[in-house]
């Protein structure tokens, strides 16, 4: 769906059959709450809080729903630190591209936590020979084991991107509006997830509003998204 079509589709959601009852919803207004839902069902399916697995590749549909959102980066060493790109969301993997003397290869990122004591094991310590480094996520980025005889140039970093903005300017009176930050939005930006997962967005929106106006629909639109997993 394109974002004129997903307004549409959330207006005939959100309005009891043959009505206009909420009809005073106002294109900014979707448009935020799209945004919203959108987020969500990337959260949801990518980094839920409570983890039964490894990793966002569960099945072979949560990989295909937000496949279009996983880029690959490369990244310099800046002082011992990798500087997370802008529209980086959630962690999927890090290759890094170390060297020794006259040698260079690839080894693999391995993020810890904080607590670890791998400086100190000599299991778990990076290694030029086993291709292995240590990493942290900081404030900055991501944190390099510090005093290794070897060097980490760059990290090739494969993660999940934010989305860009979705918007529907176009249908506004004038073709344009301006956002909360003061940027003037003009003509449309469609969702850039994979076309299966745009009605379950759609659902994901009606359902928040539907709850923000104390609708007594409530629960069966909620039913609709335990039918697809979500909720």
């Amino acid at each position: 769906m394109n974002i004129q079509e997903m307004h549409y589709d959330f207006k005939m959601k959100l309005n009891k059959v043959d009505s206009q009852q909420y009809k005073n919803l106002r294109i900014p207004e979707i448009d935020w709450v799209l945004n919203e839902a959108a987020e969500l069902f990337v959260k949801m399916v990518a980094e839920p809080r409570t983890r039964t697995y490894l990793g966002f590749e569960k099945s072979q549909r949560n990989t295909d729903d937000i496949r279009t959102l996983v880029v690959k980066d490369t990244i310099l060493n800046t002082n011992g630190s990798f500087i997370l790109p802008n529209n980086y969301m959630y962690y999927v993997k890090g290759k890094v591209t170390i060297s020794k003397s006259n040698c260079t290869k690839l080894g693999t990122l391995k993020i810890r936590q904080h607590d670890d004591e791998y400086q100190i094991s000599p299991f778990d310590n990076s290694s030029f020979e086993w291709s292995e480094v240590n990493g942290v996520f900081n404030n900055g980025g991501i944190e390099i084991e510090r005093g290794l005889d070897f060097n980490v140039d760059r990290l090739t970093l494969t993660y999940i991107k934010k989305q860009n903005t979705m918007f529907y300017a176009e249908g506004f009176p004038g073709g344009k509006y301006s956002n909360l930050k003061g940027d003037v939005l003009v003509g449309t930006q469609d969702c850039e997830l994979p076309e299966q997962a745009h009605r379950e967005v759609i659902d994901i929106a009606v359902l928040l509003i539907t709850g923000q106006l104390q609708m007594p629909d409530y629960q069966v639109k909620l039913a609709k998204l335990n039918l697809n997993n979500l909720k």
